[in-house]
């Protein structure tokens, strides 16, 4: 039994939350060991994954900030000062790892170079695998092309954040194939099902790199 304190996680939500229950739910098990998620923060006020982490056992405090009441708020700042202002308050939380999980907002920046002056690894799940479909709609994107006749398989990852989208180094990818006659939906949810798994293997993979724990 290891007596070292928890490792601090950031999740970044804009949606649902489903990949962010994936954390929740792995949160001090075997497969997420010695990991507290200390800070859930959405850019959108309705966004139900701020509900799932107030529903959480114990709950988990969250935090909210949307970008275009911050720039009416603040005449003359930018997009580049909203990035900053969401990195300070989610490192107030002092985490060792900041997740974007569905965060439906692209950071510059005003948000990496304050991660990255705190050593705290960013990493995002994209539902595409590396170098494709990058941005949004992909998985709409991917059964087009499937349908087309242009992809036999599509996939996602947990990548490392950098400026350009989707582009940062990929630490776990996974393939999902595309079946004749299957529905969107039903890719959909195949592939959702995949991404509950990687965003927690990611995690840990860079916890342990970040933040070993003891032997």
């Amino acid at each position: 039994m290891t007596s070292s304190p928890s490792r601090r996680i950031a999740v970044l939500v804009s949606g649902s939350g489903t990949n962010l229950q994936a954390l929740i739910d792995a949160q001090n098990t075997p497969a997420l060991p010695n990991a507290q998620i200390v800070l859930v923060f959405s850019n959108r006020k309705a966004a139900f994954g701020l509900t799932r982490a107030a529903q959480a056992q114990p709950p988990i405090p969250t935090g909210y900030l949307a970008l275009q009441p911050y720039l009416k708020a603040h005449p003359g700042y930018t997009r580049d000062d909203y990035d900053a202002e969401v990195a300070r308050r989610v490192l107030e939380a002092r985490p060792d790892l900041i997740v974007l999980a569905g965060w439906m907002h692209v950071f510059a920046e005003g948000f990496l170079d304050l991660a990255n002056a705190a050593s705290v690894p960013v990493i995002n799940l994209h539902p595409a695998l590396p170098g494709t479909f990058d941005g949004t709609n992909a998985i709409e994107r991917a059964y087009e092309a499937f349908e087309k006749g242009e992809i036999a398989h599509s996939g996602a990852m947990v990548h490392r954040v950098v400026k350009d989208v989707d582009r940062g180094e990929p630490l776990v990818v996974r393939e999902v194939p595309l079946t004749k006659g299957e529905t969107l939906e039903e890719f959909a949810k195949r592939l959702h099902a995949v991404e509950w798994e990687i965003i927690v293997q990611a995690a840990k993979q860079v916890l342990d790199e970040a933040v070993p724990i003891p032997p």
